[in-house]
């Protein structure tokens, strides 16, 4: 196999991390800041993809599906957390019935609306080149899925470590009562930490539908990835949600291009390993 070839992969993973950062990102939030088990988080990755590709269609405007595919999904979050999952604290069985409830809601919905056929969301003529390299290719998409991702972890870095906010969102992670008890309103802050997780799902689903599409079946497709991202990364940690999106693209496309009838071993194997020698994840404290 030639250096072209190890170069394009890891390239290929760390675009598809890049994807899979925006949609667990927020599901790492949610599960350190609520403790909710959201099965639904990867209906908001399909949601938005359709969202999006509705606005293209009638504006022809990329950046305005972006911006309206989250803001639509973001709402949808809000309300489902403070109809329906605030009522259910501490029950995590009821929780996981409620999102998948709600999962296969959405899915109905969306077949309803948009029907069953696959889209792909049209990029703006000015990502849609190839830079190369020698003998080399890289889609300019792939490198502006990796650059949103990085902008996206830097502001959520600032926001977490550097503003009062994201100070309030730390401590409610670290200890829900203590934080209760100093004054934080810890319902505002998991309210606004699940319409956030849900937005960034919802803008990962646009971006994502100029990649590997828009259909149907993409929410529970998408999910086991994400879940595996925040598992292994360590539950509210943004640091494991990068390194854990890192590692599982450039796992899972190596594995599909060296190993692609083990495809499934080769992601989940080294994630099994990786829990066993540490249960909290990289990145998760006790």
């Amino acid at each position: 196999m030639t250096a072209e070839f190890w170069v394009t992969q890891a390239f290929n993973g760390l675009s598809y991390g890049a994807l899979l950062f925006l949609l667990a990102s927020g599901l790492s939030l949610i599960f350190g800041v609520m403790r909710i088990v959201n099965l639904a988080h990867g209906s908001y990755f399909m949601l938005g993809g359709y969202v999006g590709l509705s606005v293209v269609w009638r504006t022809g405007s990329y950046t305005a599906a972006i911006f309206a595919g989250a803001l639509a999904i973001a709402l949808v979050g809000a309300g489902m957390e403070r109809l329906f999952l605030r009522r259910l604290s501490g029950q995590t069985l009821g929780q996981v019935l409620m999102t998948v409830g709600f999962a296969l809601i959405f899915q109905d919905l969306a077949l309803l609306i948009w029907g069953g056929d696959p889209y792909s969301i049209q990029a703006p003529a000015a990502l849609q080149g190839v830079l190369t390299a020698g003998a080399v290719r890289f889609p300019v998409y792939r490198i502006f899925m990796i650059v949103v991702a990085v902008g996206v972890g830097a502001a959520l870095w600032l926001a977490l470590d550097r503003t009062r906010a994201g100070a309030m969102i730390r401590a409610a992670v670290d200890d829900r009562e203590m934080a209760q008890g100093v004054g934080i309103n810890v319902p505002v802050v998991s309210l606004a930490v699940f319409a956030l997780g849900a937005a960034l799902a919802a803008a990962g689903g646009v971006i994502g539908g100029g990649f590997i599409g828009v259909y149907p079946g993409s929410d529970f497709e998408m999910l086991p990835y994400a879940f595996v991202v925040v598992i292994v990364g360590g539950l509210g940690s943004l640091p494991g949600a990068m390194v854990g999106s890192l590692l599982v693209g450039l796992l899972d496309n190596f594995g599909k291009a060296l190993f692609p009838e083990l495809s499934y071993f080769t992601l989940f194997a080294p994630m099994a390993l990786i829990l066993a020698l540490k249960p909290t994840g990289l990145f998760g404290r006790v």
